[in-house]
């Protein structure tokens, strides 16, 4: 075969390059291979996971693949993720169309969060119609560590394209996996330093701002990348911590002092003192002069 000739990935693209169409290209250069691609899925995700799929229409899909393959022929071509039914059937269609000489299909079911990527009623479909036109289905359910499965199949296009056979480019393709550097494909986020960041912002401005935004913005990063982070990391909303940080204010002063409610209130940012003591109620369950007078019996 002609290691020149375009090898065609058809699956989604990942915005952090770890995966997907990005790294599906990126590995098939870097392996000395001639890339070219058909995307099924745009996801919006990130270091802590996918949050939404906008998955293409199958004529969308369809017509990609056809471009590709009617121009520059590729002889090896790499199946990914596919989501819709009716994508599988294009797909299926147009490679049983078209006979290259090898397809892969390396089937990830679920991403490193464990967020499911496709239905079983997919997945039986490319059972049924896909798994039988392939020269090689990788045996990954899921991908691992970031893009792992991604990898391995696209070094296994390579060396076919290359001219060796199945087996011998399965072994040489983990052989070459193996030779990588630890978290090769890995992309690293700030997700630890931001929450750092963001206790520390808290810590500096709880007494003056309560707003979600306003630490945002104070971080150049938006509220969703602030909470995804906080979730991730701490199992909180930012509004909860943020609060639960106010609360403890307030009961340190409450119990510590003898300023008044209104005091407090013009201490902690609050409008008013009814607004405190709402806000208190909903965080403890009783209002700030009946948990001033419950802690100072309970210590008198």
């Amino acid at each position: 075969m002609n290691p020149t000739r375009a090898i065609l990935t058809i699956t989604g693209s990942d915005g952090t390059g770890g995966s997907g169409v990005q790294a599906d290209i990126r590995f098939i250069r870097e392996l000395g291979g001639v890339a070219a691609s058909a995307i099924t899925s745009i996801t919006v995700q990130n270091t802590l996971g996918i949050q939404e799929f906008y998955d293409l229409p199958a004529s969308t899909v369809r017509m990609q693949v056809e471009a590709i393959i009617n121009d520059l022929q590729p002889q090896v071509v790499k199946v990914g993720l596919l989501r819709r039914i009716d994508v599988v059937e294009a797909v299926a269609d147009v490679l049983r169309r078209y006979r290259p000489r090898h397809i892969i299909y390396a089937p990830v079911l679920e991403s490193t969060r464990g967020e499911r990527l496709l239905s079983p009623e997919v997945y039986e479909a490319i059972e049924r119609l896909l798994l039988p036109l392939c020269t090689v289905v990788l045996e990954a359910r899921h991908e691992g560590q970031h893009g792992k499965a991604n990898q391995l199949s696209s070094a296994v296009a390579v060396l076919l394209n290359r001219g060796e056979q199945p087996d011998e480019a399965m072994r040489h393709a983990r052989e070459l996996l193996d030779e990588l550097p630890a978290g090769y494909v890995e992309p690293t986020g700030r997700s630890g330093e931001l929450y750092n960041q963001f206790l520390d912002t808290v810590e500096r401005f709880y007494h003056r701002y309560a707003d979600v935004a306003f630490y945002a913005e104070q971080l150049n990063v938006s509220p969703r990348y602030l909470g995804q982070v906080t979730r991730r990391i701490a199992g909180r909303s930012p509004k909860t911590i943020i609060d639960e940080r106010i609360t403890a204010e307030m009961v340190t002063l409450l119990t510590t002092t003898t300023r008044s409610l209104k005091e407090i209130a013009h201490q902690l940012g609050f409008s008013s003192q009814a607004h405190l003591s709402r806000f208190f109620k909903k965080q403890k369950g009783v209002s700030p002069i009946q948990y001033r007078y419950k802690e100072l019996e309970v210590k008198g």
